[in-house]
């Protein structure tokens, strides 16, 4: 047990573990400093000066973040000595910074904003050289404005903290910047997009390439029959941008708003979440049964996928070949659904809500081109209902679209680590032994980094590991080859605690983002819902037995490996 440490925050006594900084300290008491470069198990580096704090024992003033707490110390937060400072941090910043407010997306969710606001600046105190270096639009999923950049840093150590490293500072004092490797764009840099840069910036300096202009095109368009689709997670976080408490499942609202933009449909993914598990369960039974390559990786995420084709590429036989979820999805639309309706391919205009910005490059893979129209993530579509005019805390609950309205459980909790493998666990084990009643499997819940597991099904052991985080999944990668670990499934997130962490997720203020665990909170309203669904099992959707029955068949047939499934490509920029 750690040493405890007695000291006084703003004259209030305050008894905190050794080693705990003078941030840490005063947040336990309810008294917020501000910072910019610090976010909660991303940053700690005490760069921005913006923490600075006068403490007894120390020469002049310091970084609350990145300074420990000693015994009998006494800080002072708020003197005219640290609020003085602040402000000319935040001037200085100002002054090489593109103040485009007006039209920024992260306008009214701003740290820098926020922090100028409240200290009084004057944003032209110190006159900066002209901001007029190019947007980097390389990418599908990720625009990157460099005259934003306040170089916090916070997007490096997210990239880092993935085991990606896609950025990082370039030059030094004044002319330093963020960017890639020899001043490469992103989309040539080894960026899998996954957008957690996205979610750590504290201004606009990134953000995701924005689809929304198409889709308000295809809603005006008389030709167009554009329809809905939103991801398991969604629910769980859009109401994070209209002031409702986090982890508030919002889905019959959800449901209700997207039905005032005007789309002739709006569907639930997490029908084809059920599918892949179907298909991926299968697969897994398959390749144990006929020996074939072991283990097997999960393969709907998108980031994921492009972590191994770009760093990995002698494991891309172990991903299943099943596509994501958003790509089943839209094959099923533009296939089965086009044709039981008569409707023509070219006259549909597929829109998925998404928790992440790689699902939006994965829509523009070659082998995935043309299936969905437009990715958005939970933060534009906040946006498009907020532009609409649509109150969601206001509006009643409504229902999904028939036919992909009824899922189970087992499809709503894809969007928190662990769920893929407790899903495909509930149907893999129901396959290997009809008998099989359990449905819950905690072993593989939780937040924790990596999660493993055995279990004895008609006897058979299934060695099953979970990871999210990608420098997670280079761990398990790692004591594969090296033979320190065996296992038979394992599911990998890109994001720490899967999508309902993405990188597409709603914006929120550092206070909260720095206070509560938002994976834990995300999570929880997915399993609930799981918990109150009367179908436990993929398998038991009845959805999920027309589509097989009027169209696939049986899971794994040819024309489920048509529609359903895909390949991987090594990529060799590393």
């Amino acid at each position: 047990m750690a040493n405890m440490v007695n000291l006084k925050i703003n004259h209030i006594p305050v008894t905190v573990p050794e080693g705990t900084s003078i941030l840490e300290a005063a947040r336990s008491v309810h008294i917020e400093i501000p910072t910019l470069c610090y976010l909660k198990d991303v940053a700690c580096v005490g760069s921005c000066r913006m923490c600075l704090v006068e403490a007894t024992g120390a020469r002049g003033l310091v970084a609350a973040c990145v300074y420990p707490v000693a015994e009998g110390m006494e800080v002072l937060t708020n003197t005219e000595k640290c609020r003085k400072s602040r402000k000319t941090s935040l001037e200085l910043l100002l002054s090489k910074h593109k103040k485009e407010c007006l039209k920024c997306e992260r306008a009214g969710n701003c740290e820098l904003q926020r922090l100028s606001i409240e200290y009084n600046c004057d944003p032209n105190r110190f006159e900066g050289e002209p901001l007029e270096h190019a947007l980097d639009l390389s990418a599908p999923y990720v625009v990157r404005d460099r005259d934003k950049c306040i170089n916090c840093n916070r997007c490096v150590a997210a990239c880092k903290k993935q085991s990606v490293g896609a950025i990082g500072p370039i030059g030094r004092g004044y002319n330093v910047h963020i960017g890639s490797a020899f001043e490469m764009s992103l989309m040539e840099s080894v960026c899998v997009g996954c957008g957690q840069c996205i979610v750590a910036c504290p201004v606009g300096a990134l953000k995701e390439r924005t689809t929304v202009d198409e889709v308000w095109v295809a809603l005006s368009d008389p030709s167009k029959k554009v329809v809905f689709f939103t991801a398991p997670s969604v629910r769980a976080t859009l109401g994070e941008a209209f002031d409702l408490p986090v982890g508030t499942n919002v889905e019959g609202k959800m449901v209700a708003a997207i039905r005032r933009l005007g789309p002739e449909h709006v569907f639930n993914m997490d029908i084809t979440a059920d599918l892949t598990i179907m298909e991926e369960a299968t697969e897994l039974l398959n390749r144990i049964r006929n020996k074939g390559t072991m283990p097997m990786f999960t393969s709907c995420c998108p980031a994921w996928v492009k972590f191994v084709e770009q760093k990995h590429p002698d494991m891309i036989p172990h991903l299943s070949t099943c596509k994501s979820p958003q790509e089943m999805f839209g094959g099923l639309l533009k296939t089965y659904w086009c044709e039981k309706n008569g409707v023509d391919p070219k006259d549909l205009f597929v829109v998925s809500v998404i928790p992440c910005t790689a699902k939006k490059y994965e829509c523009h893979r070659p082998e995935m081109k043309g299936e969905v129209d437009a990715a958005i993530t939970t933060r534009e579509l906040a946006r498009m209902l907020k532009t609409a005019g649509i109150k969601l805390t206001e509006l009643p609950d409504e229902a999904f679209d028939n036919p992909f309205a009824t899922c189970s459980g087992g499809g709503t909790i894809f969007g928190a680590t662990g769920g893929v493998m407790e899903a495909a666990l509930r149907v893999a084990a129901q396959m290997l032994d009809g008998d099989f009643k359990v449905v819950d499997f905690p072993e593989v819940r939780g937040t924790a980094p990596i999660k493993e597991a055995t279990y004895s099904v008609a006897g058979v052991n299934v060695r099953v590991a979970v990871a999210s985080g990608l420098a997670n999944a280079e761990t398990i990668i790692r004591q594969l080859k090296s033979g320190e670990k065996a296992y038979d499934f394992i599911e990998i997130m890109a994001c720490p605690g899967g999508c309902v962490n993405g990188g597409g997720q709603p914006t929120l203020p550092d206070s909260i983002r720095n206070s509560a665990d938002l994976k834990s909170l995300r999570a929880a309203a997915l399993y609930q819902s799981d918990k109150g669904n009367k179908l436990r099992r993929s398998s038991e959707s009845p959805v999920i037995e027309t589509i097989y029955k009027e169209y696939f068949g049986a899971p794994n047939s040819h024309k489920a490996h048509e529609v359903l499934h895909t390949t991987y490509t090594a990529d060799k920029r590393i």
